[in-house]
């Protein structure tokens, strides 16, 4: 029964929630600013956790492994989720963003084997170019819509895809960082010092950047606690406890399928209309993604 959640409920569950991120973001924007409100997620995330770990008496990480966790947290939230947020608050179409953000795997493939000792074998290699190469048939209307040449709208593409490069390299090195030292030790409590630590970063880039501006409206609140309890609890906890059981490798390419479910959700939610060439790209991404995750059979 474990097996069964680890390779497939737990990935599919991470899928669904972990692609209303860029959703949430577009609804929150109107009503605050990126960094502003990622703050008050980190915080209100993190005392939570934390009054939850001193409830249960969980065990707190010590000497090396404190840090390490707060190290993680810069990573995987701080500058991962501040720069995405940031670019879609400058529009940063949905679909864009995540199309850079599933580039993760690739890069992950090659630092994990650095850091971690992770191969993966020839198929597996293969399932990632094909899944790169749906992700830019999918999205390739758009990209060459935004990016062939439109500057009339006044919006600077290289400094917003130079952002979101930056953010995808980030989580990437925190993923693996996670995998690498982040082994032992308690999960709740590891994930409470994280949200600390993105909060120590982000705190002070919005002092600097921002006004702490909120409209606390219904759609403001509902965004916000769906990002502390569907966001920071549920997908972040799910990727975590799929790093340390899964090879990260495979865990990462996870987000392969982010875009495809971002483009279904964007349908629903703004009749974006998707079309022969997306759907030729999803149903490439999807087999890539089963390439990559597919286990080898015991010998």
């Amino acid at each position: 029964m474990n097996s069964i959640r680890l390779t497939f409920v737990y990935p599919a569950l991470f899928v669904l929630i972990w692609s209303t991120g860029w959703i949430v973001a577009k609804f929150a924007s109107p009503f605050t600013q990126p960094l502003s409100y990622l703050t008050v997620r980190f915080a209100i995330a993190g005392l939570l956790l934390a009054l939850f770990c001193v409830f249960i008496k969980a065990k707190w990480p010590r000497g090396n492994l404190f840090w390490h966790a707060i190290a993680s947290g810069i990573f995987l939230h701080a500058i991962y989720l501040g720069g995405v947020w940031w670019i879609l608050d400058n529009q940063m179409p949905s679909s864009l963003s995540g199309m850079m953000a599933a580039l993760q795997p690739l890069m992950t493939a090659f630092i994990a084997g650095a850091m971690v000792g992770e191969r993966l074998s020839g198929k597996q290699w293969i399932g990632l170019g094909i899944g790169f190469i749906g992700l830019l048939v999918a999205l390739a209307p758009k990209l060459l819509g935004d990016l062939g040449g439109n500057t009339a709208d006044g919006i600077n593409w290289t400094l917003l895809i130079a952002i979101n490069f930056i953010a995808m390299l980030s989580v990437t090195l925190g993923t693996v960082y996670q995998k690498r030292y982040l082994q032992s030790g308690d999960l709740r409590t590891i994930t409470t010092l994280q949200y600390l630590g993105a909060f120590l970063v982000t705190l002070p880039a919005a002092l600097l950047l921002e006004n702490f501006e909120f409209i606390w409206v219904p759609e403001l609140i509902g965004a916000m606690a769906w990002s502390v309890f569907g966001l920071s609890f549920g997908a972040i906890g799910l990727l975590v406890i799929l790093i340390r059981e899964g090879a990260v490798s495979r865990a990462a390419t996870l987000i392969y399928l982010i875009p495809p479910v971002i483009a279904i959700e964007a349908y629903f939610l703004f009749g974006e209309v998707l079309g022969p060439i997306e759907f030729t790209g999803m149903g490439l991404t999807v087999f890539g993604v089963f390439l990559v995750s597919r286990q080898k059979k015991a010998s």
